[in-house]
């Protein structure tokens, strides 16, 4: 038989190859070549053969019967045949396939060998694909070549002893003793290779955290290592771009970040080193960035001094001004990580990350606007908003939606007066009104309705901003809103802040006929234009007709909504025409929604309803979206319970008759008291509510302690834990404590949970510990769930979660439908 043609051959032969089947041809063709050889024992060419069929396995052909060739390779006494077989094992076997562990027994004999580089090639293989059952036969033979005295076994044993480890992580003491010794030796290999070693156990065993803490010392150790890396001259062997071996240093940079956490006496010992790193490093050259960036992390990451943590980001605002992108990148995302907890400190790059802003690569864009809101605060706010409303402008669509949820929760947050506000949400409103979050519409009509002394001015400015462009409907929604409601003001030229104009009643028609006819306009839309007309027949005094006109019109409309409303408005023009200007008057003023409000807010199945300040009837005209729809919303129909307040209310009878119209035909447990009573008098015609009875003794006691606590909600790093408590007075309160975590590295803000039950039961959810859940898991919020179960049917709760993390707001609903039996039995 011919001899086979050489490697080098074939490589020239297959490029030699005009397409994809003629490739495929030549190497069929050689394979069963090969095949052939290898059914013919043929030992002369089957390291040749085997070297053509790795090349050909690189190229994505099929090469696995060659599996057991490579296995003779390895037996065999030649080096170049070992070299070869060695290789093969590592590209063509794995694992799963049981064919791997017949070598077990040459990689022993090999490991004992006296020729260093077969000791070497078998260790490099153990470490690359050894399974388990491998590494516990021959982890012994690698911590004797780790004790060894040559260089070139050690280094190649630590790697491989951190293979074992992750395969055998029991093994993990057998390797202590020989760690010893690793840190004195002057060849870089051997370093690198056991910082690499120790790292791996510390990561893996907090046992070997502290040994290597307390009693090996290893962080002095590793500071005189890196020490004199700094400080040691040019060493051609070691030098990359001026830096003596960037590699270990990063290396021992991340250990030390590792030995630092959480530990105050390590991070002491390694202060100074990093100072003398972060201020002699070059930073002309990548490498130079990447060890300043491990310093940066390690610096953050442990207990460190409040200068050597400005001294860090101030390296972090230097990577800002770098051009090289991805530099750029991980100094905003190392920023922001760091805003929580050096906000002054990175205050001071302010203007450097509004610059990114106007970056053309989309991921730096989205971290500095992510951080510019992270940034911003009462002194601030006005710069920081004009910045942010100019991004607004001119980004791309994917980011109008952040960026506005964004700009909304920071003037709510910080607004200096109420014009401000108002200005700043409109703008928003015609720059991005399509992204905006659903309740920007009814967040901006609360805003309006409580800054009276803004009415005249707010209508002047929204009636101006759609003249002519309906495009943006959140903007028309609260624009209609507002003539509705103020459009007397309009008209009569009563704007102080600004020039006013003089409009008449029959434009201020026009333009709401124009939002109703538009095709731009939502049905939604049209829903408050014409709520906004029928209002204005109680405004205006000349055009009441021609409103009644536009009114019966839509009486016959194809859009059920609008229909319906036309034939209630037409309704009120005709029968209860005497009850209109009463029922169209303007709206009061609305209280703010707080989560942990004052007394007279009471908690309502998990949303908050403000006590009516007046007793006049509720306008039938669309109005914001009311807490009462919004859990409506949450539980997605009519199926819930009304509120069980704290404690019995002196209300007129009329509020409890809004509190009924709020929440449409739902089956309340008893009627609302006929006549005011002193909140000292009991009320006997009170329906039986969780706290009757029992003002003067403890409402709950544990007297279910076996109860099991339940996971209601894990997502995104927010967790949220059940506990249950029964009352020993009325077995049919079930009380539970929430607990919510967070194990993201960022705090979770203006956090609301809410929650809602079928009509069967009663629910009553008081005020939370905190609105702030910290990062880390470093501590919980609170909040205790009161629920009556009369029936003792099995408990099912939608609830619904809201909160702002890395300037995002979020909101999330979950059904939690796995309550134990104890819980309700």
């Amino acid at each position: 038989m011919p001899a086979p043609i050489r490697l080098r051959e074939l490589i020239r032969t297959i490029r030699t190859a005009r397409t994809q089947a003629e490739e495929r041809e030549m190497i069929q063709k050689e394979c069963a070549a090969i095949r052939s050889s290898f059914r013919e024992e043929d030992n002369t060419y089957r390291c040749r053969n085997v070297a053509k069929l790795l090349y050909m396995h690189m190229l994505g052909y099929p090469a696995h019967f060659g599996q057991l060739e490579c296995l003779k390779l390895i037996a065999s006494q030649k080096f170049t045949d070992k070299r070869i077989g060695y290789l093969g094992a590592m590209l063509l076997l794995d694992e799963r396939q049981d064919v791997h562990l017949l070598m077990t027994n040459c990689i022993k004999n090999d490991l004992n060998h006296s020729t260093q580089f077969v000791q070497g090639l078998a260790l490099c293989t153990l470490g690359c694909m050894g399974s388990s059952e491998m590494c516990r036969d021959l982890a012994g033979e690698v911590e004797k070549l780790l004790k060894t005295s040559n260089s070139y076994l050690r280094k190649k044993a630590a790697l491989c002893a951190v293979h074992v480890i992750r395969k055998v992580p029991e093994l993990m003491e057998m390797f202590l003793p020989a760690t010893k010794n690793l840190l004195n030796e002057k060849n870089h290999g051997v370093l690198h290779t056991s910082v690499v070693l120790l790292t791996e156990m510390c990561e893996r065993s907090p046992d070997m955290l502290a040994h290597f803490r307390k009693n090996e010392k290893l962080v002095p150790q590793l500071v005189r290592i890196l020490k004199n890396l700094i400080m040691s001259g040019y060493s051609p062997e070691h030098d990359v771009s001026g830096i003596s071996d960037p590699f270990l240093q990063v290396r021992i940079l991340r250990l030390l970040r590792i030995l630092g956490r959480n530990d105050d006496d390590s991070s002491e010992a390694m202060n100074d080193i990093l100072a003398q790193v972060a201020t002699n490093t070059e930073t002309s050259k990548n490498v130079g960035n990447a060890i300043l960036y491990e310093t940066v992390l390690t610096i953050m990451d442990i207990k460190s001094e409040s200068g050597l943590r400005v001294l860090a980001i101030n390296i972090l605002g230097r990577f800002l001004l770098n051009n090289d992108k991805n530099i750029r990148y991980v100094a905003l995302t190392s920023l922001l990580k760091t805003v929580q907890t050096d906000h002054n400190a990175v205050q001071r790059h302010r203007s450097t990350i509004v610059d990114c802003l106007k970056d053309l690569d989309v991921s730096i864009k989205r971290r500095a606007m992510e951080l510019s809101f992270a940034l911003v605060n009462g002194n601030n706010i006005r710069g920081m908003m004009k910045e942010l409303l100019y991004f607004l402008d001119s980004c791309e669509p994917e980011f109008k939606a952040d960026c506005a949820s964004g700009i909304f929760l920071a003037a709510e947050k910080y607004a200096p007066s109420k014009r401000w506000h108002i200005d700043t949400i409109m703008r928003v409103l015609t720059t991005a009104g399509s992204y905006v979050r659903d309740d920007a519409v009814p967040n901006l009509i609360q805003l309006i309705t409580n800054s009276v002394e803004m009415h005249a001015y707010t209508v002047q400015r929204l009636y101006k901003a759609i003249l002519g462009d309906y495009s943006q409907q959140p903007l028309v929604q609260v624009a209609a809103w507002c003539i509705g409601e103020y459009g007397d003001l309009l008209v009569s030229g009563q704007c102080e802040e600004e020039e006013p104009i003089q409009v008449t009643e029959d434009e201020v028609l026009d333009i709401l006929e124009s939002v109703l006819i538009s095709n731009m306009s939502t049905s939604v839309t049209r829903g408050y234009a014409l709520t906004a007309i029928m209002k204005l027949s109680t405004r205006f005094t000349c055009t009441v007709n021609r409103i009644k006109k536009v009114v019966s019109i839509y009486g016959s409309s194809i859009d059920v909504e609008l229909q319906q409303r036309a034939v209630e408005y037409n309704a009120l023009f005709k029968k209860y025409d005497h009850m209109r200007s009463a029922l169209l008057e303007r709206m009061p003023v609305m209280e703010k929604v707080t989560t942990n409000g004052p007394t007279e807010i009471v908690q309502t199945n998990g949303e908050t309803e403000p006590a009516p300040l007046e007793t006049k009837p509720p306008p039938s005209g669309p109005q914001p979206t009311s807490q009462a729809n919004d859990l409506l919303d949450l539980l997605g129909g009519n199926d819930i319970t009304p509120v069980i307040p704290t404690a019995p209310t002196s209300k007129p009878s009329s509020a409890g008759g809004e509190l009924l119209d709020l929440l449409g035909d739902i089956n309340l447990t008893g009627a609302p008291a006929a006549a005011p009573a002193p909140a000292s008098v009991p009320q006997i015609s009170q329906p039986p509510f969780l706290l009757d009875g029992l003002s003067s003794q403890p409402l709950f006691n544990d007297i279910a302690a076996g109860i099991p606590s339940i996971t209601a909600y894990s997502k995104n790093g927010l967790k949220i834990e059940f506990t249950f408590e029964r009352s020993n007075t009325n077995p049919s309160v079930t009380v539970i404590t929430i607990q919510a975590s967070n194990s993201t590295e960022l705090d979770m803000t203006d956090f609301v949970f809410q929650a809602a039950v079928p009509k069967t039961f009663q629910l009553q959810l008081l005020s939370p510990s905190s609105s702030i859940v910290p990062a880390f898991n470093t501590g919980t919020i609170t909040q205790v769930i009161k629920v009556l179960n009369p029936q003792k049917q099995q408990l099912r709760m939608r609830i619904k979660l809201t909160y702002n993390h890395k300037g995002s707001a979020m909101q999330d609903l979950a059904e939690v439908n796995n309550f134990p039996p104890q819980s309700w039995q």
